[in-house]
Parts: structure tokens; sequence; C-alpha cells
């Protein structure tokens, strides 16, 4: 994981199309707003992992096949497999 200190105003890219800027920091919360082509879908991650639970039950999978997809999608996406 990268990690990275910015400033209220400041921003930073995600290759060369997402550009994800810092619009406020207050109290414990930061204000982001993130610029991305329509080809790619942004959602908070709670709404993401229930999105794909919606998807694995519309799917009628087990859980233990789910489980599965699950661990080959998470290593899929490990650089450091």
């Amino acid at each position: 994981m990268l990690v990275l200190t910015r400033k209220s105003g400041e921003a930073i890219r995600i290759g060369d199309d997402i550009k994800i800027v810092v619009l406020e920091v207050k109290d414990n919360q930061i204000r982001l707003g993130i610029e991305a082509p329509h080809k790619y879908t942004v959602h908070r991650e709670e709404i993401y992992l229930k999105i794909q639970e919606e998807n694995i039950k519309a799917a009628g999978l087990t859980s233990e096949v789910a489980d599965i997809l699950k661990r080959i999608k998470k290593n899929d996406s490990n650089p450091n497999k």
C-alpha cells in the first residue's frame, strides 16, 4: 500500500486518467473528489462489498464457492503473490 500525506486542495493521480483531490479536512473526516472516466465505477467500500454480496446471491453460488472466488480475486489483485 502506498501511503501519502496531502493537504486540502492537493491531489494524487492514478495512471493518466484518475485524479483524487483532497477537498476538505475537518475534525476526523476528509472529503475527497474523484475524477475518473465513466468506464470506471467508483463506490464507497461498504457499498462495493454489498454489491458483491448481492451479485453472489443472484448467481446462486454456495458460500464455499463464493469464498473460493473471493480468494482467487484477492490473489489476482495482489502484485506480491
